[in-house]
């Protein structure tokens, strides 16, 4: 997987105030990583330095191989942004809006229905003025502008503000099409139960400091959070012999258990309680989310 962002030690202040300290990760090819940490945490700065708008006060950005500040302009053209507030000319239809930032980006050719259809912006919407769209509306034309020029890097702050729950699907059904044509995808947002299953890969900021970064599985490795199993006995009186082995079972009604499980012990309790599966109707296993995670870490664990 080649590099497509690379940042070395980078830290960004602002006066006497750092913003963002020491900060290293690489991003690659046809990678979607998950950016998140609360409102203040430096998120949006690294965006920032990642477009090339701002300098870092320390360390190095490159961005296909480019100081995205001051490289070649081709590499600027590569790049696609949504920013968290989209705001538009609301004079404008939506049709004139993306020729105006395919000409601002030097992309050949007017926008074409295609690039509307795939953020679901319906063509009846295209060339009536911004000022009459919804937020759900404005969002979706606003990460066309991003999707203009087929760009190499992705950075997509809080994308789905605004959109229903099926707009979200489509659009991360987009996110997922872009990766598998090698794009580099960099999603920052708070809703994290959405990112679970749809990120590569997790890097935590907290107070402009990188806490954690990989995958969810490897997040998890490092944090050892318990696993929580329950199991619903298909006679309630039951009493297995799997409940007499160190477990500390919580009894629910109608035969349900439930135990957190510690990742060591997970592999060999799951053996036994399945080795009759005639004693079961029910089972579930629920491994830490990202929020447990993410909690998990900015609780004071940290890890590189």
């Amino acid at each position: 997987m080649s590099e497509t962002v690379k940042m070395a030690s980078v830290s960004k202040q602002y006066g006497n105030s750092t913003v963002v300290r020491d900060v290293s990760f690489v991003l690659g090819e046809a990678e979607t990583v998950a950016l998140v940490g609360h409102n203040g945490a430096g998120k949006t700065t690294l965006i920032k330095l990642m477009l090339g708008l701002i300098r870092p006060t320390n360390g190095r950005v490159r961005v296909l191989g480019e100081d995205p500040a001051t490289g070649d302009f081709a590499v600027r053209q590569s790049l696609g942004y949504l920013p968290e507030s989209v705001s538009f000319n609301m004079a404008l239809t939506g049709r004139e809006t993306l020729r105006f930032y395919a000409r601002l980006k030097r992309v050949g050719g007017a926008p074409t229905g295609d690039l509307f259809d795939c953020v679901g912006l319906a063509q009846d919407a295209v060339d009536r003025p911004v000022r009459t769209y919804s937020k759900g509306m404005r969002q979706r034309l606003g990460l066309a502008q991003a999707l203009l020029g087929k760009p190499r890097v992705l950075l997509l702050d809080e994308p789905t503000s605004g959109l229903d729950p099926a707009l979200r699907r489509s659009f991360y059904d987009l996110i997922s099409e872009l990766q598998a044509r090698g794009t580099t995808v960099l999603l920052s947002s708070h809703a994290l139960t959405e990112l679970e299953g749809r990120a590569d890969r997790v890097i935590i900021v907290d107070k402009g400091v990188k806490i954690a970064d990989g995958s969810l599985e490897a997040l998890r490795r490092v944090a050892r959070l318990p696993t929580r199993i329950r199991v619903k006995l298909a006679q309630t009186a039951a009493s297995p012999a799997w409940l007499n082995g160190g477990m500390k079972w919580c009894r629910g009604p109608e035969g349900v258990l439930e135990a957190e499980v510690s990742s060591d012990r997970k592999v060999r309790l799951l053996h036994d309680i399945t080795a009759d599966a005639a004693m079961l109707s029910g089972l579930t296993i629920t491994e830490p989310t990202l929020d447990d995670l993410y909690a998990h870490f900015l609780g004071g664990q940290v890890t590189k």
